[in-house]
């Protein structure tokens, strides 16, 4: 889901927080702060190594546009978490290990479990962590179908019409089998849902934010970069 919500412009001062080790001092900064809860670069950088290991994609190759879209999923992630309740849904345990195997597949090294172990090392991810981020957004997912999906009619008209107007030029297009429309109209309608949601889901974030105390430093080249 997103995976695909830009919104940010406030402005706020780094602050950083140092602490010593063995080999020197290293230092983790506050990129943003939403009503009070604080997102660290750290924070930032590991969401970073998750986005582009689940979505298959050599980390070197994200640009900078790539890292300031992460950090404001992880300013929209945070808003809505604020939205769960105590009674809210939560993602099995049978259906992380169904994304968590998923995004295993994307890697032909990982067949194996010592391949697998072998490609989290040198992505500096553990499979802890990234159930963990599955589940976080399974849930998201949840409370936003439950919240946006009751108040979306997709009428007869509107399947047809997509039919007509995308779906056959588009078959057609590419030399394949134009299906009747009875055999597709489901599959339409659930598309068609979809788009629907992703519009109000960006109005509800908005609402969120303008309601909101957010705080955000805007990603720079060399801000984040950093990530290996």
């Amino acid at each position: 889901m997103g995976h695909r919500l830009s919104i940010l412009a406030c402005t706020v001062a780094f602050l950083a927080l140092a602490f010593s080790t063995s080999a020197g001092e290293v230092i983790d900064r506050i990129v943003a702060t939403v009503n009070g809860h604080v997102i660290l670069l750290s924070d930032w950088e590991d969401s970073l190594r998750y986005e582009a290991f689940s979505s298959g994609r050599p980390l070197d190759r994200l640009t900078v546009d790539d890292r300031k879209a992460a950090l404001d999923r992880l300013i929209d992630q945070e808003l809505l978490r604020e939205q769960l309740s105590s009674e809210s849904a939560h993602s099995s345990a049978e259906e992380v290990a169904e994304r968590v195997a998923e995004i295993r597949k994307q890697y032909p090294s990982a067949e194996t479990e010592l391949g697998w172990r072998a490609l989290l090392d040198s992505s500096r991810l553990t499979e802890e962590g990234i159930k963990s981020r599955v589940a976080v957004e399974l849930d998201l997912m949840r409370l936003v179908d439950a919240r946006l999906r009751p108040a979306i009619t997709i009428d007869s008209k509107s399947i047809e019409s997509y039919y007509n107007q995308e779906l056959v030029p588009q078959v057609l297009q590419s030399g394949g089998k134009q299906l009747p429309l009875a055999e597709v109209s489901t599959k339409i309608r659930e598309l068609l849902t979809q788009k629907k949601m992703n519009q109000l889901l960006t109005a509800w974030l908005q609402n969120l934010r303008a309601g909101s105390e957010i705080h955000a430093e805007p990603p720079s080249a060399g801000v984040g970069s950093g990530v290996r």
